[in-house]
């Protein structure tokens, strides 16, 4: 009887012992079940908390195209279209708008890819050829946090505007055909090599990832307003005066629509140099304010010189004077701070004004709506200012091997960024300058530029399009 006992306490015990293990394993996997479901959790967070930020910055930069794109039709078109004799005003909307279709077919074949697929310094490659690889996956060279095809539309906007602008210098005597002709080759030979060293990967102008000259510009002073102002003069000179210029006076004949377009500019704008930042965080909300004070101050730098010197602020000197400030700050606004945007403002409406009233008349050039006098110049302006008031408190541009932030602008201890603003702007003018004169001596041999005196004398409404504006 008792080593029955003792047997059956032993079998208990080796029981328990052998089952403890098993019995307690409910409590161990629903702990480690809660631990897995806890990281689980987190993980989905995050992921969710990605896809949101990613989904802001894809939202931003799909309206910030549109608002570029709001630049040329109807800003720049309006702006253009009231500056122009009455004659002439359908064919100066016609050169914006038609170049919204042209140069996005040009941008979608080729065009993008030579700016931003993988190439050298100065070109791309073809990797992008007929929007081939361009699609939802984001590209991080350029953007992480939305679709590369985002980004293309993006920068198409910027295409389009560009040569959009060279046609305030010829207008009301070029041929619309030589000008469509004219506008294909100089996208592809000036603007596509221009973005791609500015702000493709690897590009010799580009201060992130270049290995050449840092230059800096957020938005487009060189690539856009430089390059188009240069060529604008070149196509002024090589086009000739217009019949009666300037002996004969040739007032827009409507500030009105003029005015409109202006403002139309001066909004669109913020997507242009906002949207620049690829995000919509807080380096998009610098670039925004930047963008409204130079835009402010430049409206009232030129009309209170306009008023000194001729006794009256004109109000086609004070939109004259917005797009001069808005000029100027685009390669500044993501690197600068609100007071230098201000003073750059300043002294872009004074700058651009004598250009514009004095330059123009010593020179005898005829920059028929000052493409030259306020993109040239002012873009100029605005590219030498950068270098000297860009700040690594905006934008840490340049670091040290551990990661410090080093100084940016001449203001800040950086001497050599002015001069290497100063490179960029050489390298930009002798790149559109040569390549539009190359450009137009081609298409002029070929299909001609400049219309027939009758047909200005006319004017191109109804001998290029067989159409009136105002039929009163």
């Amino acid at each position: 009887m008792f080593q029955n006992r003792w047997l059956l306490v032993t079998l208990i015990l080796f029981f328990l012992l052998a089952a403890g293990p098993s019995l307690a394993q409910p409590e161990v996997a629903q702990e480690s079940a809660a631990l897995d479901s806890t990281d689980q959790r987190i993980v989905r967070l995050e992921a969710r908390l990605e896809a949101s930020e990613g989904a802001a910055d894809n939202a931003w930069i799909l309206v910030c195209s549109a608002l570029v794109l709001m630049m040329t039709g109807p800003g720049l078109a309006l702006f253009y279209g009231g500056l122009v004799r009455k004659k002439n005003v359908l064919s100066t909307m016609m050169q914006s708008f038609i170049l919204m279709g042209v140069v996005t077919v040009v941008w979608a074949i080729i065009g993008f890819s030579l700016a931003f697929a993988p190439g050298n310094g100065f070109i791309g490659g073809l990797d992008y050829l007929f929007m081939h690889g361009v699609g939802a996956d984001a590209n991080p060279d350029y953007a992480s946090s939305f679709p590369l095809q985002t980004f293309m539309v993006f920068q198409l906007m910027f295409a389009i505007i560009t040569p959009a602008l060279i046609t305030g210098a010829f207008a009301e005597r070029i041929k619309f055909s030589g000008m469509v002709v004219f506008m294909i080759l100089w996208v592809l030979i000036v603007y596509c090599p221009l973005a791609h060293m500015v702000w493709g990967v690897g590009g010799f102008l580009n201060a992130f990832t270049g290995d050449g000259i840092p230059a800096l510009d957020f938005a487009g002073g060189t690539v856009v307003h430089i390059s188009s102002g240069i060529s604008a003069l070149i196509c002024a000179l090589f086009l000739k005066k217009r019949l009666g210029y300037p002996k004969e006076q040739m007032p827009p004949h409507s500030v009105v629509l003029s005015t409109v377009g202006a403002c139309l500019l001066w909004v669109g704008w913020f997507g242009f140099n906002a949207g620049s930042a690829l995000s919509s965080g807080s380096l998009a909300t610098s670039a925004f304010v930047t963008t409204h004070f130079s835009a402010a101050a430049a409206t009232l730098g030129w009309a209170f010189i306009e008023w000194i010197q001729t006794g009256k602020p004109s109000v086609l000197g004070a939109i004259s004077g917005c797009v001069a400030g808005l000029v100027a700050i685009t390669p500044a606004a993501g690197f600068v701070t609100p007071m230098p945007a201000i003073i750059i403002g300043l002294i872009a409406g004074v700058f651009c004004y004598l250009m514009v009233s004095k330059v123009k008349g010593w020179f005898g050039y005829d920059d028929a709506l000052d493409a030259f006098g306020i993109h040239g110049a002012g873009g100029t302006l605005g590219a030498l200012l950068t270098g000297v008031f860009a700040t690594s408190a905006i934008n840490e541009v340049f670091a040290d091997s551990e990661g410090n932030a080093l100084p940016v602008g001449l203001l800040e201890g950086n001497v050599g960024q002015f001069f290497n603003q100063a490179a960029g702007v050489l390298i930009t003018v002798l790149i559109a300058g040569v390549g539009t004169y190359i450009i137009l001596k081609i298409v002029n041999a070929i299909i001609g530029l400049r219309v027939s005196e009758n047909d200005e004398i006319t004017g191109l409404d109804l001998s290029q399009h067989g159409e009136e504006g105002y039929n009163m």
